[in-house]
């Protein structure tokens, strides 16, 4: 097959390319960094004659061209499989909405529950000498959403780097519709935040004693887990290994300080393996060609059956909040969504499951709220509207920076003192309070 031929015969433009979408349409723009740049442009070009074309994507990193005009939402809804801030503002400006899942569970969505794609649109690499189009940052459910698509647009960005996988992780040019050559723009990046808090400081410290020479680390996005990852570089740790949602620059700080081998991992051994990675340059520097690296479908990463087969596998992540029955939620302010269940219950449940293993969940004890005042982060019972993103039965680890405990085994009321107990001195009165109004309180519970 000459398949340079087939690609000379495939490529068209970007506005030439979009109209195949028609009004009603599910149009997929498939996730995180492989969201179009170019075909999303086009299309939001043919906005006045589109009506109710409904387009999925997820963790956006930029805002998507098609919700930018003050009546999008007149001609597009936008359907987020979890939340970024840009996907928030979409979300807030009345246009999009959020689909609950556990990530592993999405690749059998498109397989099994969800109507075909009418039109799949994506950023990839330059395609090889083989036909081939890389993902690039991205297995994560890709290769199921393309299964199910009528029509298949790959928009070309040569600085993609080409990500090394599992299996689907490429497209090959005789089954694609379409391509198109885009603008070449750089890699979305996303950073690492500012400086660790002297709360973060505090979590990692309790935190990184208890992860063992050979542990497998499974990190989520933010502050802890990323000040987590600088103190595990910086540590005495050796041999460590990597099998992850999320790839995070963390990640590369541990690998280049030498912590991370993968030789005593009993799957995929020597290899880092992730769902998506989203980070700064030196992340998508770093896992180019890269052999250390894998990524792999979620129902792979994320399968707490395959998680639970690693020995001494650490899950560190993050909550909003919590109550005093071991509830977690880490994807609302109460209505408001924030960002989505994700892989954290995957990740809570296999780690457990895991010989060794230990799940942490992470947050601080307060927050401030717009008018200033502190908020407890530990509360009674979750706020309405909140989500339980971890049901009490699931939670193994709690740590504020007022400390840790493991809430397995424990009886309700032996939870209640527990909570309290790593909550900010100022709120464990009232906790206490209203822990005796629901029967949750021992008398002879510390005070």
């Amino acid at each position: 097959m000459n398949y340079q031929e087939l690609y000379q015969q495939k490529l068209t433009t970007a506005e030439e390319a979009v109209k195949v979408v028609k009004s009603g349409d599910w149009v997929d723009y498939t996730w995180c960094g492989n969201h179009p740049i170019a075909l999303d442009k086009a299309l939001a070009a043919r906005k006045d004659e589109l009506f109710d074309v409904k387009v999925r994507g997820g963790v956006t990193m930029w805002m998507p061209e098609i919700c930018k005009a003050e009546d999008a939402g007149d001609h597009f809804t936008w359907n987020s499989w979890h939340c970024s801030g840009v996907d928030r503002k979409i979300i807030g400006k009345g246009m999009g909405y959020f689909g609950p899942m556990r990530y592993s569970e999405l690749p059998r969505f498109y397989r099994e529950h969800l109507e075909p794609v009418d039109v799949a649109m994506l950023q990839t690499t330059p395609m090889d000498e083989h036909g081939n189009f890389n993902f690039g940052l991205n297995a994560s459910h890709l290769s199921d959403i393309l299964a199910r698509a009528k029509c298949i647009i790959v928009e070309v960005n040569e600085n993609l780097p080409w990500v090394y996988g599992l299996t689907g992780t490429e497209i090959n040019i005789k089954d694609v519709d379409m391509v198109v050559e885009g603008e070449n723009p750089p890699v979305a990046q996303l950073g690492g935040g500012g400086a660790p808090t002297e709360v973060d400081i505090a979590v990692a410290n309790l935190v990184v004693p208890e992860i063992p020479d050979g542990a497998c680390l499974q990190l989520g996005i933010g502050g802890m887990p990323n000040t987590i990852g600088a103190m595990i570089a910086e540590s005495d740790l050796q041999d460590l290994s990597v099998h992850t949602e999320m790839y995070v620059d963390a990640f590369v700080d541990m690998a280049e300080a030498g912590k991370i081998t993968g030789r005593r991992k009993k799957l995929d051994k020597g290899r880092q393996v992730f769902a998506f990675a989203a980070g700064t340059q030196k992340l998508y520097d770093y896992v180019n060609r890269n052999p250390e690296v894998m990524a792999a479908p979620v129902d792979y990463t994320n399968d707490v059956h395959v998680i639970s087969q690693i020995d001494n596998f650490i899950s560190i992540n993050n909550a909003i909040d919590m109550d005093l029955f071991g509830q977690v939620n880490a994807e609302s302010a109460g209505t408001r969504h924030i960002s989505g269940t994700g892989g954290q219950l995957d990740f809570a449940m296999g780690a457990y499951l895991s010989k060794g293993g230990k799940s942490f969940i992470c947050m601080s004890s307060t927050m401030t709220d717009k008018q200033g005042n502190l908020k407890s982060r530990i509360v009674p019972t979750l706020t309405t509207g909140a989500i339980a993103t971890d049901p009490r039965s699931c939670v193994h680890y709690i740590v504020t920076e007022y400390g840790k405990v493991n809430l397995k085994g424990l009886s309700t009321w032996e939870r209640a003192e527990a909570i309290i107990g790593i909550a900010h001195p100022n709120f464990r009165d009232e906790l206490i309070a209203e822990a005796e109004k629901m029967h949750i309180w021992r008398r002879s519970n510390k005070r």
